[in-house]
């Protein structure tokens, strides 16, 4: 058959409307878009007919590359994937998958009508600040709290509210930059805040602090450095030296802790990261930290502190651009009520799998091993997320056999469920302690598809 014959016999765009699986693909899509797909993967054998390509295809077979073409356009760019990297706070993978009951709270005030706004005792507008305030100040000990989209704007608010045109002392050494490429030092210019660094990169005293404070000195900022460690010859005041020099001068002390723990790491075989509630014994009047990081919860900035404070931040402009939704508050009152039932450590994923034992991660990696006809060899789980830098935890990994770990790697990123693994010792690698158990049969059958 010639190819102006061929070109003939394509079936015209409204007899493959009719065709038994347009029905299901116009339920799915919309005729619309069927349309022009039909279009488009008819234009696409055309011109493969015209460049003498031998191309057969019958209607059948077209309207499978049009049911193909269709699932990848509405392909969603934002999709769950399987994290088998052993980075538990996986910053490119959204951080902290949420409890079961926080799953459960956004579902509950996304598919209905809810008083964010709405004084249910005085039957009028009410302020959606108080939704996750009482739990934050029961579980942290402070006297207010204020809820924003992420740390970042935490402290952006927190030094426009509290130090526009003022000087903020702040050390050398925790000028950090933090993801993305914000910089703390672009963060103050951006608020109005005055930089005024103190100290050197290694090595900064209590009486360098001391030293810089002036007539226009409104603030002491401390930044955690949860991203990088200093080790060697270093030394930094403590927040205690630090409140009561803030204090004795009528200025007022932040702490940005960046992850902010609830819960002591160092009782789970980790370095100490430091602790809300420790930084508010110490006298600290702010303490800001992020949601999603060491709390488990969803993205946000969480600020606790003085009560005056957190009304002035309140009453700033740049609350209302940076406040969190009913979502937001419905997953984040979820997971403190963890921290008040003190059961986290059993509910909040990233806990559970901080805690999770070394025998229990073994006998897991041999099951998977057996199935997979892979080997099991030590490795480190990591925190991640710009918490705990260097610290790593025992594990066990599942050593998948591959001529070309990078194109398995390619492979299994391209699975209908995408897979993240790491490559160790050119071999791609399944650590079992960041996969979550409802993931665990979908990983494992995917997994033996491919090899």
């Amino acid at each position: 058959m010639s190819v102006n014959e061929r070109l003939r016999a394509l079936p015209s765009v409204d007899s493959l409307l009719q065709h038994d699986i347009s029905q299901q693909l116009t339920g799915q899509y919309g005729q619309v878009a069927l349309r022009d797909a039909i279009r488009a993967c008819l234009d696409d054998l055309r011109q493969r007919l015209l460049s003498d390509e031998d191309t057969s295809l019958d209607s059948s077979d077209l309207m499978r590359q049009v049911a193909q073409q269709l699932q990848d356009q509405f392909q969603p760019t934002l999709r769950p994937v399987i994290n088998a990297s052993g980075v538990i706070l996986h910053t490119n993978l959204g951080r902290a998958p949420l409890s079961q009951s926080a799953q459960d709270a956004v579902l509950a005030m996304a598919s209905q009508y809810n008083n964010l706004e709405y004084d249910l005792e005085q039957g009028r507008r009410g302020s959606r600040y108080v939704h996750a305030e009482e739990l934050l100040c029961e579980v942290t000990g402070a006297q207010a709290a204020l809820v924003v989209n992420n740390n970042a704007s935490a402290l952006v608010l927190i030094l426009s509210a509290l130090a526009k045109e003022a000087g903020v002392v702040i050390s050398r050494g925790q000028l950090v930059e933090i993801g993305g490429g914000f910089r703390i030092p672009d963060i103050m210019a951006q608020s109005g805040a005055r930089l005024i660094e103190v100290g050197t990169t290694n090595r900064t005293r209590i009486g360098d602090y001391e030293a810089a404070l002036d007539e226009a000195t409104s603030m002491l900022l401390r930044v955690h450095s949860s991203n990088f460690r200093l080790l060697g010859f270093v030394e930094s005041a403590e927040l205690s030296e630090m409140t009561a020099l803030a204090h004795n001068n009528n200025l007022i002390c932040v702490d940005d802790l960046g992850s902010g723990a609830l819960l002591d790491t160092a009782e789970y075989g980790l370095l100490h990261e430091p602790m809300v509630q420790e930084s508010l014994s110490a006298g600290a009047d702010v303490v800001c930290f992020s949601g999603d990081k060491l709390l488990g919860g969803p993205q946000a900035g969480i600020i606790v502190g003085r009560a005056d404070l957190i009304t002035r931040l309140k009453k700033h402009p740049l609350a209302r651009a940076l406040r969190v939704d009913k979502l937001t508050y419905s997953a984040l009152n979820a997971t403190l009520m963890h921290y008040q039932r003190q059961d986290a450590i059993e509910q909040i994923p990233i806990w559970r799998m901080i805690a999770r034992s070394l025998a229990d991660i073994d006998q897991q990696a041999k099951q998977w091993a057996a199935s997979l006809a892979a080997d099991v060899i030590d490795g480190e789980s990591m925190v991640g997320g710009g918490s705990l830098p260097g610290t790593t935890l025992p594990t066990r990994l599942v050593a998948l056999k591959a001529s070309s770990p990078d194109a398995l790697m390619t492979r299994l990123r391209q699975c209908d469920v995408p897979v993240i693994a790491r490559i160790v010792e050119d071999r791609v690698c399944l650590d079992p302690r960041t996969v979550l158990p409802q993931q665990e049969q979908l990983l494992l059958s995917q997994i033996k598809a491919l090899i």
